[in-house]
């Protein structure tokens, strides 16, 4: 079960990262074009600060565990992610695209299970 915890971990981080790092990178104008919808309801800062949020939530998904130093912070990175999900879940059902929301559903339980394993029979500190 450990192997799988961090397989997920892993695609999570490596998601989010890339998620993440686009939304930085890119400008608003550029997202709303590759078919980010989302945008046109939110600032320049607030897509930014998401994209930040993201990427933190990658390298806390990886990087506590990786160097031994506080791993408590991975689940805690999942519960992040679980939240950042949520909201997505939120926004697309607010703006009546249901059919968009299958993705960020399908993080959302991976988070969830990633949460619960490390918190739980699998944490890093039994």
């Amino acid at each position: 079960m450990n192997i799988v915890l961090w397989n997920i971990a892993g695609l999570l981080a490596v998601g989010f990262l890339a998620g993440g790092a686009m939304k930085v990178i890119r400008s608003k104008a550029q997202l709303a074009a590759s078919g980010f919808g989302y945008t046109e309801d939110f600032s320049p800062g607030a897509i930014k600060a998401v994209g930040i949020l993201e990427m933190l939530a990658a390298v806390g998904l990886i990087l506590p565990a990786t160097v031994d130093i506080a791993p408590v912070l991975v689940p805690l990175a999942a519960v992040g992610v679980v939240l950042l999900m949520a909201g997505a879940v939120i926004v697309h059902l607010r703006r009546n695209e249901a059919k968009t929301i299958v993705v960020p559903l399908a993080l959302l339980a991976l988070a969830v299970f990633v949460a619960w394993g490390r918190f739980g029979p699998h944490s890093f500190t039994g």
